[in-house]
């Protein structure tokens, strides 16, 4: 049965089940593999992991002790590209529609799309479109 809130343990539970799909994608998981290694459970996973407890408990409920900015880690792990972000939100919607109810998967849904694009726009991906006008 789906989860009709959101509270720490669902979000615990969504966040290991994208990031156990991540590690086995294709085209994501050789980033994160090469960022963090290839087992959730060692050292550097267990610190990103905690932090994106924490950022999702802040983004979907504003309870959290995350004070960070979610860009600057991801800077230069490159490369990343279009595909790389429409990849990362597909796999975070299947997992969000699968663990909630439509209403809570649409606003985290929302939130990552929203995410995606604040990321590429700082990597410059989407300043083709600019460039085009011109």
């Amino acid at each position: 049965m789906p989860y009709d809130s959101v509270d720490r343990p669902s979000i615990e539970r969504m966040v290991r089940e994208f990031y156990t799909d991540v590690l086995q994608d294709d085209i994501l998981g050789p980033i994160f593999t090469k960022a963090l290694g290839d087992d959730l459970t060692n050292g550097k996973w267990y610190e990103h992991l905690n932090t994106l407890y924490n950022f999702w408990m802040q983004m979907m409920t504003g309870e959290s002790p995350y004070q960070g900015h979610p860009f600057p880690p991801h800077a230069f792990i490159g490369p990343l590209y279009r595909e790389t972000f429409e990849r990362w939100l597909e796999l975070f919607h299947a997992t969000v529609y699968r663990l909630f109810v439509p209403e809570i998967a649409d606003k985290f849904y929302k939130k990552a799309n929203i995410l995606a694009e604040q990321f590429m726009d700082n990597l410059g991906m989407n300043d083709e479109d600019e460039d085009e006008e011109y």
